[in-house]
């Protein structure tokens, strides 16, 4: 989930580890870089690379890739694995443009840039902070709002939702404090090179409901309507962090799977996260048959995720094990005329 590291010319200013600085001649990446792992699925291929995220980049050619869906670190401090989550906000700010305009570069006329950023309460600014260091190179096209946890008065839901009592769903890290309210949202700002890419809004659609909204909207004529900027997604349940999530800052799957959906499946011939972590994206592209390419410099967590994706590969085969086995029944039943 963490650019790498780099070497520094002699006098400059030390970075931490992981955090690179931007392109010059004489750190440009001169040979093609080897994959980490490759994995196919079918006709689709995932490649992870054990590298940092700009000579990932680099080796790409310009407007090669569709999609980028990524969460960079915040520079909270965050307790990495190996690495030191804490800049100046000058250096941090540097960094962040770095790898924006690294990204800008690759990313198709008609492409995404879906960038999770989240802050905390004694440093509010941070996500916004990082949303303007992408405005000289993208456009922001739509902010959306990744709600984990919520709370849903009876009363205020009204009688159609069906609730029979006060409902408060999701996760959220509590905050014990008596200034900042317990932080159960972050943002995910969607940028594109123009502000004008074309979304799926119905991929996403949610059925109306009252239905005799249907009528009323030409859009809504297949009874769904757009679901918003506003995504509930709690994280999965899981029974033990150092197993189950071995990682401090991650994303459900669902969300890059939205994400890729809201751009349209049909136009994705690539899909890119160069801080990919346990993979929750890869899983995603594995899921929906979306060819990938992730980096990472923590070998731990590429492993991880290779780990995530050859689960979601071992599915898929078992599932089209079974329907090729149904199939095969049921066509031998057709030929006996017999109901097993």
């Amino acid at each position: 989930m963490l650019p790498g590291p780099r070497s520094q010319n002699a006098g400059a200013t030390q970075l931490p580890l992981l955090y690179a600085r931007p392109a010059t001649e004489t750190n440009h990446v001169a040979i093609l870089l080897k994959p980490f792992e490759k994995i196919a699925l079918g006709t689709k291929s995932l490649r992870f690379y054990h590298a940092d995220c700009l000579d990932v980049f680099r080796q790409h050619d310009p407007q090669s890739v569709d999609v980028i869906v990524t969460s960079p670190p915040y520079n909270l401090g965050i307790e990495y694995g190996r690495y030191q989550d804490s800049l100046s906000p000058t250096e941090y700010l540097e960094w962040t443009n770095a790898w924006i305009s690294a990204a800008a570069r690759v990313l198709r006329p008609d492409g995404s840039l879906f960038l999770n950023v989240g802050a905390k309460p004694s440093d509010p600014w941070t996500a916004l902070d990082v949303a303007q260091g992408a405005r000289p190179h993208l456009r922001l096209q739509n902010v959306i709002h990744w709600v984990k946890s919520i709370a849903i008065d009876r009363a205020s839901a009204g009688a159609g939702a069906g609730l029979t009592r006060d409902l408060a769903v999701g996760h959220y890290k509590p905050i014990n404090s008596d200034r900042f309210l317990n932080d159960c949202h972050e943002f995910i700002f969607h940028f594109t090179p123009f502000g004008s890419t074309a979304i799926d809004r119905l991929a996403l659609g949610v059925p109306y409901q009252d239905r005799s909204n249907i009528a009323r909207w030409q859009a809504g004529a297949d009874g769904l309507r757009c679901r918003g900027n506003t995504w509930f997604i709690p994280y999965e349940t899981i029974q033990r962090r150092d197993r189950d999530r071995p990682h401090p800052a991650t994303f459900p799957s669902k969300l890059p799977e939205q994400c890729l959906r809201l751009h349209g499946l049909g136009r994705i011939q690539l899909a890119m996260d160069p801080f990919t972590g346990l993979g929750s994206t890869a899983v995603a592209c594995a899921r929906l048959g979306v060819n990938f390419v992730g980096a990472d410099v923590d070998e731990d967590y590429l492993k991880e995720a290779v780990e995530r994706v050859r689960a979601v590969s071992t599915n898929r085969m078992r599932k089209a094990s079974l329907r090729a086995g149904q199939s095969g029944e049921a066509g031998q039943t057709r030929k006996t005329g017999k109901a097993g």
